[in-house]
């Protein structure tokens, strides 16, 4: 692939490792779990308490959410960051969430430990230019429409800023299925790895929509070789402000957690490597 200075293979295979609130990425795996947007204190306090008593190792809300309609919650803004920042501090996660305009970078990132860049933003080159100078580890999703080049050439945007901390995450590409809300291409994640350097992760909320997938393409992307997953996991789904059909109870996602640890652990025996 063509212009990928920073965003392809290191020489001898070295892989990049970004270190998060004691988190190593890309050595560890990591499972970012939350609500798809930040509702209320009490929603986020006791999802974020959920999550991580079930393993969860950072903890994902959006403050500010793109809808395709103008009419659809956007979000709480500040006031979801506040939210956010008091879980960080209740339950020791680390937090990812979305930004969404570049005038809001600088101050997002003195809240959130990780930027995401959402797929509808994968290309907004100046979004990812003043992601990049923000210093702050960078979790990139790919476009609903987008190619791995186009994908690793916006890794580079934020790379070439000096910023080394980028982390990849598939969730679903748009194609004739519609049954599924996208189509999880979990080809790309192998693909991704022999082509960059960088962390690959998967979002299986996203990437189906649909509830009862969520758990077996999170097993199939352990398989595919991700360092890790974004899941959305609500307190009471039914009453979520956007995305419950894909947001999984507490109960639900434990009980993912220990079968993604059995998995885990039966690919580590089989490959002969010790399981930590």
């Amino acid at each position: 692939m063509k212009n990928l200075k920073l965003s392809g293979q290191k020489a001898g295979g070295e892989r990049t490792v970004v270190e998060v609130g004691g988190l190593r990425i890309g050595e560890d795996f990591v499972v970012i779990a939350g609500p798809c947007a930040v509702e209320t204190e009490d929603q986020l306090i006791r999802t974020a308490i959920a999550v991580k008593e079930a393993g969860a190792t950072m903890l994902r809300g959006g403050a500010f959410k793109p809808r395709t309609s103008p009419y659809a919650f956007q979000g709480l803004g500040l006031k979801g960051l506040k939210i956010l920042d008091k879980a960080r501090r209740e339950t020791g996660l680390p937090i990812v969430t979305e930004v969404i305009d570049t005038r809001d970078v600088s101050w997002v990132g003195e809240y959130a430990d990780v930027l995401q860049i959402g797929a509808r933003n994968m290309q907004n080159f100046s979004l990812l230019r003043e992601a990049g100078k923000s210093g702050r580890p960078i979790l990139l999703k790919r476009g609903m429409y987008s190619t791995l080049e186009e994908w690793l050439n916006c890794a580079e945007y934020i790379l070439a800023e000096g910023n080394p901390n980028v982390i990849l995450c598939e969730r679903g590409i748009r194609s004739f299925e519609t049954f599924t809300r996208n189509t999880l291409d979990l080809s790309i994640v192998p693909s991704a790895k022999s082509m960059s350097h960088l962390p690959v992760f998967v979002d299986p909320s996203h990437g189906t929509g649909v509830l009862g997938l969520i758990e077996p393409m999170s097993l199939a992307a352990v398989a595919s070789g991700a360092d890790g997953l974004e899941i959305e996991v609500h307190i009471d789904p039914s009453s979520a402000l956007s995305d419950k059909d894909q947001q999984l109870s507490p109960e639900a996602f434990s009980r993912l957690m220990r079968k993604l640890a059995v998995m885990r652990k039966t690919m580590a025996e089989l490959a002969g490597d010790s399981f930590l």
